[in-house]
């Protein structure tokens, strides 16, 4: 899937081989040495992310990428890190009923667990998976049985699972089946800006309307870090303690994320 290495450090990742382009906007970039690296980091986003809108600053996700990396790097400059921005699905409409249900987050899953397959035969890297809105949705869904070191889950609306344990042992939902890296389970994470609106969303699922399983919920059981006074889209703004944690999950350094 990848087709050529940039110079820069920056790879840009086309779509899958198909007989049929795939009907929305794709487009996957990864910002540093993917050959090199020690530690994998896929940005996932939420809605109304277009390839227009991809390097719109840090509220997008190639903005993202470049601030999480440098962190990472600040954090420890010998580091060897890599990020993949992720637009590899149809991100639904904010204001849209897509945005209230599930089938985007299902074929981003398949997408996604494609991509995730892809790297782990191109490198033997902890992969981790930082999901954004309703990203999180297409990454609880694609979790099961992946070979994942950690999952963050930020700004989220419902993962439609039950319990982090659910969220990535036994089959994935209609993802094609799952496998498993033989190792421990990733560690699940979630956090919440002190002033993202996403708070108010119901946490109940309605026919074909809702998620449920909120990460936030002491119950669903993820380990929760602290992400500062920021809104529904901050999470990577430099200077905040959500992009230092995120920084310091995708390290490896669990022991040093600060906790919501």
């Amino acid at each position: 899937m990848i087709r050529q290495l940039i110079a820069a450090g920056v790879v840009v990742l086309g779509a899958t081989a198909a007989a049929q382009p795939p009907a929305g906007e794709r487009l996957v970039k990864v910002y540093g040495d993917l050959a090199t690296a020690e530690r994998v980091a896929i940005i996932v986003p939420g809605s109304d992310t277009t390839a227009a809108t991809f390097e719109n600053s840090t509220h997008r996700p190639g903005g993202a990428a470049r601030a999480l990396l440098a962190e990472a790097r600040r954090l420890d400059p010998g580091a060897r890190v890599a990020v993949v921005a992720w637009l590899g699905y149809d991100s639904p409409a904010t204001w849209s009923t897509d945005v209230l249900t599930e089938g985007a987050a299902d074929d981003g899953a398949r997408a996604l667990r494609q991509e995730v397959t892809g790297l782990r035969a191109r490198t033997s890297a902890p992969i981790s998976l930082l999901c954004h809105s309703y990203g999180s949705v297409v990454c609880a869904k694609a979790a099961p049985g992946l070979p994942l070191a950690d999952v963050a889950l930020f700004g989220s609306p419902g993962t439609t699972r039950p319990t982090a344990a659910a969220l990535t042992s036994g089959p994935a939902d209609a993802s094609g089946g799952s496998w498993s890296s033989g190792g421990e389970a990733p560690r699940v994470w979630a956090g919440r800006g002190d002033r993202d609106w996403v708070s108010y969303v119901p946490d109940l699922k309605i026919g074909p309307f809702g998620f449920g399983g909120d990460p936030m919920d002491p119950a669903f059981g993820a380990r929760l870090f602290a992400t500062g006074p920021g809104g529904h889209s901050d999470y990577f703004t430099p200077g905040t303690a959500s992009l230092r944690n995120l920084a310091l999950i995708i390290l490896g350094r669990a022991a040093e994320v600060s906790h919501g």
